[in-house]
């Protein structure tokens, strides 16, 4: 793949690649084929619980839609050096940005976890849509704090808190006041 390229349209060229149509990967991840269409076009801004279904279904690392290098050895991510980021919606229809994601081992290849420094900006929705993916996840805050939906319980996380769960369960992190935070998340996704 090509640097720079899209989170839509590394998801559409693996799907061509793989000889699958639209409809058939929309159909497996349990979405509709209009979804799908909207996030191959960059026209929605896809969740992480979208593009965790479309890796397993496509059978490709999470990773793959976020980054393009392929380091067999450690990978060392120095303070002060960012990496490009990927914007995800917590919303499946909205184009709004809530979480802005910093890959902390895009250059390492063959990974099963996700390592990501996010950046959680506040909104003044609660109409929160719930996702859910196989895996696990773990969190801490490293500024702010922040809200963790997690089935039909509710997790208030202040700096230095964290919370380890399974993905499984339909959850949902956003701030918990007008101001943004910052978290270290670990994803583990098996395909």
């Amino acid at each position: 793949m090509t640097k720079g390229r899209s989170v839509g349209e590394r998801i559409s060229n693996i799907r061509q690649l793989k000889e699958i149509s639209r409809e058939e990967l929309a159909d497996r991840c349990q979405f509709t084929a209009e979804v799908l269409t909207k996030l191959e076009e960059d026209a929605v801004i896809p969740s992480l619980g979208h593009l965790i279904k479309i890796s397993r279904v496509l059978g490709v690392r999470l990773g793959t839609f976020l980054d393009d290098s392929e380091q067999l050895g450690p990978v060392v991510s120095r303070k002060g050096v960012s990496k490009p980021s990927a914007s995800f919606s917590n919303k499946n229809s909205d184009a709004r940005v809530d979480l802005d994601f910093y890959s902390l081992a895009s250059d390492k290849s063959g990974r099963h976890m996700e390592p990501l420094i996010v950046q959680i900006k506040p909104t003044e929705r609660k109409d929160y849509l719930l996702s859910s993916h196989e895996g696990e996840e773990f969190i801490y805050v490293l500024e702010g704090e922040i809200e963790v939906i997690y089935g039909k319980e509710s997790h208030t996380l202040a700096v230095g808190d964290s919370i380890y769960y399974d993905s499984v369960v339909e959850h949902h992190i956003h701030t918990n006041a007008d101001k943004p935070a910052t978290i270290l998340a670990v994803v583990y996704a098996p395909y």
